[in-house]
């Protein structure tokens, strides 16, 4: 018997990223980084994999290593970099690497002649996120250290890359800049003799609405698992995580009673509170204190009161709950119940955080599926 789950459909993943391949001519990278938005970073890359990724991402050198410990081959590009790590133990495992300064082009010099092997790069440029990547007036810099260091046979410039800000927000005035300035970084890159057989700037939200922008690669994360990047679409994903627990107690108290820490919520009427095994300790966001929805049978309530660490109370007025009901805080919605859209709404936050959340929880996974 369990007491609290996260249930994740690999098979919905393979379906999900089955359908955003038939949508591109692109290849297709799938983001499994942050242990795969909080599903589970090997299942969902061998889910992705089985649904026609030919490349994984991940932001840290350890993922991708991890990635390879598994004896997943797919290609994996890696590209959050700090100064000193171990870049030779990345080339040695077939490791994409991702660099925006000149400065990290030499690290990765010193680092393929340690391996043995050319690193396999992507230079990365900012078009207007201001985030990672080199900015405009840096861009003759790094291509000229690039074209040196892969004239010299220690790099092979695999990629050029960038990152949209506003993508999910179609129609977003900054798209168009921002692939104007890519156009014109691959125009610049192509005059030092650059000519990257990958270029890509998509992701979930642009492989879902902007084809121009698909270039060779497309990097989909969100979308893989089956939620959308624009509230109110779907796409015909399907979620893939459900968050559950079972009832522990119920207990029936009068109008004006409070409820959990602070005393913050108070019973507008005689009603029974459920109390639910899953609190901040095991990814539900305490912002969701009094307002969190959870399914439990055919009621949808809200949770009362603050959230703790362990625990949540759901005040189910006089709907039937009993010890050992099923509760839902979140799932594909089926049933009417909420979905991770849901929570976000709720919450103040996007989906994104509400499935990565429940990642690194003591709520152990069970994996569904197929291609188990």
């Amino acid at each position: 018997m369990w007491q609290a789950e996260v249930r994740v459909d690999l098979d919905a993943i393979r379906d999900n990223v089955a359908r955003l391949c038939a949508g591109t001519s692109a290849e297709v990278l799938v983001a499994v980084k942050a242990d795969g938005y909080g599903h589970g970073m090997v299942p969902a890359a061998r889910a992705a994999v089985a649904g026609g990724a030919t490349w994984l991402g991940v932001a840290t050198l350890d993922e991708a290593l991890e990635l390879r410990r598994a004896g997943i081959e797919a290609r994996v590009l890696s590209w959050l970099i700090a100064p000193g790590l171990p870049l030779h133990e990345g080339i040695t495992a077939g490791i994409d690497l991702s660099a925006a300064t000149p400065g990290l082009i030499d690290e990765l010099v010193v680092a393929a002649r340690r391996a043995g092997e050319p690193a396999r790069v992507h230079l990365k440029l900012d078009t207007g996120l201001s985030r990672g990547g080199a900015v405009h007036a840096e861009w003759p810099a790094l291509f000229e250290a690039a074209a040196k260091a892969q004239a010299g046979g220690d790099v092979e410039i695999v990629g050029v890359w960038s990152h949209l800000a506003c993508a999910d927000v179609p129609g977003h005035e900054s798209i168009d800049r921002q692939l104007a300035a890519f156009a014109d970084g691959l125009t610049l890159a192509k005059q030092y003799g650059l000519t990257p057989h990958y270029r890509h700037i998509a992701n979930s939200a642009a492989t879902l609405t902007r084809p121009d922008a698909h270039f060779d690669l497309v990097r989909v994360g969100i979308a893989a698992y089956g939620l959308s990047p624009i509230p109110g679409e779907t796409y015909g994903l399907r979620p893939a995580m459900t968050a559950r627990a079972r009832v522990t107690m119920t207990k029936r108290v009068p109008a004006g009673q409070g409820v959990s820490y602070g005393l913050t919520y108070h019973t507008a009427r005689e009603t029974t509170l459920a109390l639910v095994p899953l609190g901040y300790g095991d990814g539900v966001p305490r912002h969701a204190s009094s307002t969190g929805p959870v399914r439990i049978g055919d009621t949808t309530a809200r949770i009362a009161g603050r959230v703790c660490m362990d625990q949540v109370m759901v005040d189910v007025g006089d709907a039937p709950v009993m010890v050992g009901d099923v509760a839902t805080l979140f799932g594909p919605g089926d049933d009417g119940g909420p979905t991770a859209d849901d929570w976000a709404a709720a919450t103040g936050t996007i989906n994104y955080e509400i499935v990565t959340r429940f990642g690194s929880s003591r709520v152990p996974r069970v994996y569904t599926g197929e291609i188990l």
